[in-house]
């Protein structure tokens, strides 16, 4: 059931909303990257980190995307629980492509399996499955375009100003994408009432 006093945020809104909020996410995350990744990985290992930032994803943007959801089945904090298989789902598969096959390849790779899991979570949250595909395209291509524009950043300039401008692109790109990809999930759920 939807509450009716709150109407489903408009879609240009979820994408800024989802853009700016996921942006400030990801400069958060990737600053603990740009300023502590050797003392994690001394403290915590490789995989403590990744789990670490993983969560710390989780944690921050779980109220960014809620902020978007009006559905009241999945309000905070049953849509943290939404947000964090999510978000998980599509975390592993890229952890698994990134160190199985490199670099490049494993990032696209990574990048695409990890999208549809994500849209697969989101989709059948909604219990809008038949929208599996529009979901997956979307956070791919907005995936790949704020991870290769940022990694190219990355890449051009010096720590610890590439790896936060890095954070900051991935962030606004694939948070637009995933802000859209809430406001249609939703969008498919009340129209199938």
């Amino acid at each position: 059931m939807m509450d009716q006093s709150e109407p489903l945020p408009a879609l240009a809104k979820s994408i800024v909303t989802g853009s700016i909020g996921f942006g400030l996410v990801s400069l958060c995350v990737f600053a603990t990257v740009a300023f502590a990744e050797r003392w994690m990985y001394q403290n915590l290992g490789l995989f403590g980190s990744y789990i670490a930032w993983i969560v710390l994803f989780i944690l921050l943007s779980g109220a960014v995307f809620g902020s978007l959801v009006v559905i009241d089945r999945w309000r905070l904090p049953k849509f943290y629980l939404l947000w964090a298989v999510a978000f998980f789902a599509y975390a592993a598969a890229w952890m698994i492509a990134y160190f199985s096959l490199g670099r490049t390849a494993g990032e696209l790779v990574g990048a695409l399996a990890g999208s549809i899991l994500m849209a697969l979570v989101i989709a059948t949250g909604f219990r809008t499955l038949g929208s599996t595909i529009k979901l997956s395209a979307i956070l791919f291509v907005s995936n790949s375009l704020g991870y290769f524009l940022g990694a190219a950043l990355f890449d051009a300039l010096s720590e610890p100003t590439g790896m936060l401008l890095f954070g900051v692109i991935y962030g606004l790109f694939f948070g637009a994408g995933i802000g859209a990809a809430l406001q249609l999930a939703q969008r498919g759920a009340l129209l199938q009432k």
